[in-house]
């Protein structure tokens, strides 16, 4: 009875600075958030779903912190970290709009009409080929050389 004590309370003693330090380690919890996400990527290529893996893993962590499995604590300084991170990306974007004003009036606003319909125009065409491409591929369409042979 002891025995079965005393392993049970040196497995706590584990247990418990183990969560020491992973609250005390920033390296630990990134790691541990791309572990999650990487979860999800599996599952989703495992299962098949249509949804994608960072979704996924994300529903996974807050299922994890909604029932016990990881505490806030435990991740605090690792998602504060990538979050950090990402205003490297958006900073420069932010700055470069508050030095030039003039992209805030008309001159933005055929800028972002540009980019949208540019953006737009690269997806239709792209998708277009790539249905001619399957069509080809699989004997749907049949190219005109090949039809003149017949």
């Amino acid at each position: 009875m002891f025995y079965i004590l005393k392993q049970h309370l040196g497995w706590r003693r584990q247990s418990v600075a183990w969560r020491r330090q992973l609250r005390s380690q920033c390296l630990i919890q990134v790691a541990l958030i791309l572990l999650v996400w990487q979860a999800g990527e599996w599952l989703v290529h495992r299962l098949g779903l249509p949804i994608p893996g960072a979704v996924l893993g994300l529903l996974l962590l807050l299922g994890l912190l909604w029932h016990g499995g990881c505490s806030v604590a435990a991740l605090r300084k690792g998602s504060h970290w990538f979050i950090a991170q990402m205003l490297l990306f958006l900073l420069p974007t932010v700055a470069s709009l508050l030095d030039h004003r003039e992209f805030f009036g008309w001159l933005g606003f055929k800028l972002l009409a540009a980019v949208c319909l540019g953006t737009l125009t690269v997806m239709v065409v792209t998708a277009l080929f790539m249905d001619i491409c399957h069509r080809w591929l699989v004997g749907e369409a049949v190219p005109a050389k090949v039809a003149d042979r017949n």
